[in-house]
């Protein structure tokens, strides 16, 4: 092995998928607020700020974790949506089992059932497919 002055962590984030980072978060933030409103309304939003949090960083830490080790962010990533939407699903599922996790253990609040984890894996998937297929449809 030659030597090298990147880190492991300089090789998998590339400022030019700045763009796809703020959305995938967003979209991730979407999907997740989505589903606080639709178990428990809209004025839980307000009512309960920290429930909202902590229901949906259990998976936004977990995307930032899987996706980066990943290389969601990576210079290849930023290229094209043939090289961004593969690395986002291969992202997403080990960063939803991470929430999950998380989310199961006493530090986050909710359950983790069956059909939840399926929910928010497929609608996970979805929301980053969907948000980089058009971010590189509107970019070119």
């Amino acid at each position: 092995m030659g030597t090298s002055n990147s880190s492991f962590l300089d090789e998998r984030v590339d400022a030019d998928a700045l763009p796809l980072a703020v959305g995938d978060f967003l979209a991730l933030a979407l999907v997740l607020t989505y589903g606080v409103v639709n178990h428990n309304g809209v004025e839980y939003l307000s009512s309960n700020p920290a429930g909202w949090i902590l229901t949906m960083v259990p998976f936004l830490l977990g995307w930032a974790v899987c996706g980066t080790l990943i290389g969601a962010y990576s210079a290849g990533a930023a290229e094209s949506a043939k090289s961004a939407i593969p690395l986002a699903i291969r992202g997403w599922i080990p960063a939803a089992l991470v929430g999950l996790i998380l989310r199961w253990t006493a530090i986050f609040e909710g359950g983790v059932e069956l059909v939840f984890a399926v929910v928010i894996l497929v609608a996970g998937l979805v929301a980053l497919v969907a948000w980089r297929w058009l971010y590189f449809k509107i970019v070119g």
